[in-house]
């Protein structure tokens, strides 16, 4: 067994469920320490408790500054350090024409999606600052390049999370940071109880492999991306859709 992650402590926002419990798993197997921290605490503790003594959930809402802060410093006290951030919670929003939207249900979108990647990002960097080391990845969606239709708000968060992680990258080009993003096109998780069968199938009528991509298959790209190993890519995008990505 990889021991590639031993002493390094990971938090994971959306880490309780899907593609983030994946990448908690794996961090584990491998050796590092993780905090799942999601909105629904019995869930996060659950999630941790089946990863043993290594992980610890911690109940946060990303979407708010003073939550996300707490969780990140708890996350500190319990494990030491902070040396590697996976931005995963997301969420949907509504599949309907962009004229049919609530203001409040954009906002929402954007609220989880996007400010509280940013805001989870700010919560993790001055400890990785202390350390002069840190690995940020964020996971974006190929809506975010591509755009799809009846999903605007989620599509122009995901957007909005690829600009971050350029930006980002390049702020911090000049330490052992490193901040990079992930772009998968649809992969099954709970998620998909928020879309619509009819958006459901127009995601993978897109997908050139002709079906939906594994948690498995986007965590093993996003561990590598949280490992050392990745030491000279920073503010980049790697596609994981299953040829659907054509830039």
């Amino acid at each position: 067994m990889s021991e590639r992650f031993k002493g390094r402590v990971a938090l994971v926002t959306g880490g309780a469920r899907g593609i983030g419990f994946e990448v908690a798993r794996r961090i584990v197997d491998e050796g590092g320490s993780v905090a799942i921290v999601d909105i629904d605490g019995n869930k996060a503790d659950a999630s941790a408790a089946s990863l043993g003594k290594s992980a610890q959930g911690f109940a946060a809402n990303v979407a708010s500054e003073p939550s996300v802060a707490k969780a990140a410093a708890a996350a500190e006290s319990r494990f030491g350090s902070l040396d590697i951030l996976v931005n995963s919670a997301g969420i949907t929003g509504p599949n309907m024409l962009m004229e049919n939207y609530t203001a409040d249900d954009w906002r929402r979108v954007m609220e989880v999606n996007l400010t509280g990647a940013f805001l989870a990002c700010k919560a993790a960097i001055p400890s990785m600052r202390k350390r002069n080391y840190g690995r940020i990845v964020n996971i974006a969606s190929i809506a975010g390049k591509d755009g799809n239709p009846n999903a605007s708000a989620y599509s122009a968060s995901k957007a909005g999370l690829i600009g971050l992680t350029k930006s980002l990258g390049k702020e911090l080009a000049s330490t052992q940071i490193r901040v990079n993003a992930v772009t998968p096109a649809a992969v099954k998780t709970e998620i998909f109880d928020q879309m619509t069968e009819e958006h459901i199938g127009y995601m993978l009528s897109k997908i050139p492999i002709g079906r939906f991509g594994l948690v498995e298959e986007v965590a093993s790209l996003v561990c590598w991306l949280a490992s050392e190993e990745c030491s000279f890519s920073t503010g980049a995008v790697f596609d994981v859709s299953g040829g659907r990505a054509t830039y």
